[in-house]
């Protein structure tokens, strides 16, 4: 459906499937689906790395000076969606460990049914960072696109987004709000049930890494 859309990633990888199958499982503990979306989240790091520019430095090996290129892991902020991005942003840290770390908090309200936020604390100049927003489910996508705003408000300018699985509708919403901002994600499943769960998808994120089922 998004093979021809170049700010649509889809990871159609043997590790990163054989890795989001065992989350899928029903039978998979608490312990067992935070470290897989921790693995999972790693891999998708090493993904995204390919649009990031290194700078070259000089160094010296033991055996001669050479010039060789380096990131600048300070210029990055992961920035997980509350609650469940959490699970994510350890293994994005894994891969860029000077990186700083935000966090956005979201709630629905009740009667207008639109995105409020509860807390956020970012670190300075967004506008000069490269922001990496993580969130395991992409399902409406309503409340990620508020999430993203909510950034782009802060002055946020380089931003990518991942999640470990997208529903078709949540891909649509992103694009049509944020055309500027590239997804990945480790699968795009069928669709959403009555509820808005991803189907077939792995059950409420949350609830699972967290334990509170």
């Amino acid at each position: 459906m998004f093979e021809d859309n170049e700010m649509v990633h889809e990871l159609n990888h043997p590790i990163v499937t054989h890795k989001l199958t065992q989350m899928r499982r029903k039978e998979t503990n608490s312990k067992d689906f935070r470290a897989l979306a921790e693995e999972i989240a790693m891999l998708m790091t090493y993904e995204v790395g390919k649009n990031f520019q290194a700078q070259e430095i000089e160094i010296e090996t033991p055996l001669a000076t050479c010039r060789k290129k380096i990131l600048d892991e300070e210029n990055f902020v992961v920035i997980p969606i509350l609650r469940a991005g959490l699970a994510m942003s350890g293994g994005v840290l894994k891969i860029l460990p000077a990186a700083r770390v935000g966090h956005i908090g979201l709630y629905r309200d009740e009667k207008t049914h639109q995105p409020i936020e509860y807390y956020s604390k970012m670190p300075s100049n967004l506008s000069e960072k490269i922001l990496l927003v993580v969130d395991p489910m992409l399902a409406t996508g309503g409340s990620c696109s508020a999430a993203l705003q909510m950034l782009k408000d802060k002055g946020a300018k380089k931003i990518f987004l991942m999640c470990i699985v997208s529903a078709p509708q949540g891909i649509k919403k992103i694009l049509a709000d944020h055309p500027d901002i590239p997804i990945y994600t480790a699968a795009i499943d069928e669709g959403l049930n009555e509820n808005a769960y991803i189907l077939p998808g792995l059950g409420d994120a949350g609830d699972r890494i967290f334990g509170t089922l």
